[in-house]
């Protein structure tokens, strides 16, 4: 049986809502900082009109693979994590008229048992997003302290019974498969009753600890204005709800600003996957927030230098 290529695997959060409010022109260019299987990056770069255009980039082994192979090296793909990304481009001085950073997992992720990701389907305890990363969720639900795991289970994963949950990760050490991990909270949580698996909190709070996923939005969002030329507009889909108070305090400290304000607010309330993409279960807790850099004064005499 002939598989089906990861891009058409995976959907795209929000398509329609996010192409508006990067506007893409012809012979714009595009940093998309999350290219994952090129779901959205393929629309903008019809509309941009050539490959060539695009920068992609993704953490992700299986993911470059595969935007390598539909692109075939004529756009500029970079394995790298975002953060380190935005470095090296804004120390090359480069900058662009459309920025997409969407946040969270793929389709191909989850679906995939060996990575680690899902609750649903046993695997190893892995859940790195870059598989040359030296250490795995296994490493850490086995090896921190309990502290630690609280700390984790309840601020990334806004759990409740993070202590709990926690005590009994120490207590069912060693743990090495998604199933058990997945066990051993659903029986810590026993009697609690809920819409979602009892163990998706923590899944969630393990998987963004250990990619850094919190550290690297922080360091991102302050750097993307220097990437974006006068008039450049920035497109965020986060999927926590840390995630979305940090870039909607960013944008909101950008608003405040007054005259040293470097980026305008396009989206006053978050675009929310629930209302605009219904039939895409995966987009249920997405929000899309976006920006646009202001043309300043300054900014004026540089182009026309």
């Amino acid at each position: 049986m002939k598989k089906t290529p990861p891009q058409q695997l995976h959907k795209p959060v929000l398509p329609t809502q996010t192409i508006a409010v990067l506007a893409p022109r012809s012979g714009e260019n595009y940093l998309d900082l999350t290219a994952g299987y090129g779901g959205h990056a393929q629309v903008i770069i019809e509309k941009i009109g050539s490959a060539h255009l695009a920068t992609l980039v993704d953490r992700d082994d299986y993911a470059i693979a595969s935007l390598q192979a539909l692109y075939k090296s004529s756009a500029r793909i970079i394995k790298s994590d975002f953060a380190t990304a935005v470095d090296n481009l804004m120390r090359a001085d480069e900058q662009f008229d459309m920025i997409l950073l969407d946040l969270g997992v793929s389709s191909p992720q989850l679906d995939n048992a060996d990575r680690g990701f899902s609750i649903q389907r046993s695997g190893p305890l892995d859940m790195r997003m870059d598989q040359t990363g030296p250490q795995t969720a296994a490493d850490l639900v086995n090896t921190w302290s309990e502290e630690r795991l609280t700390q984790i289970i309840r601020d990334y994963g806004e759990e409740p019974k993070a202590h709990r949950i926690a005590r009994a990760i120490i207590e069912a050490r060693p743990l090495k498969t998604t199933n058990e991990l997945a066990h051993v909270v659903q029986h810590a949580l026993r009697g609690v009753r809920n819409k979602i698996h009892p163990a998706t909190r923590t899944f969630q709070a393990i998987r963004i600890a250990l990619n850094d996923e919190i550290g690297q939005l922080v360091h991102t969002l302050a750097i993307l204005p220097q990437l974006l030329k006068p008039g450049g507009r920035v497109a965020i889909i986060s999927f926590h709800s840390l995630e979305d108070r940090l870039v909607k305090q960013c944008f909101k400290e950008q608003s405040e600003a007054g005259f040293t304000a470097e980026l305008q607010v396009l989206t006053k309330k978050p675009i929310s996957g629930a209302i605009h993409d219904v039939h895409n279960l995966r987009a249920r807790s997405a929000k899309l927030r976006a920006a646009v850099k202001i043309k300043t004064e300054r900014a004026y005499h540089a182009n026309s230098g």
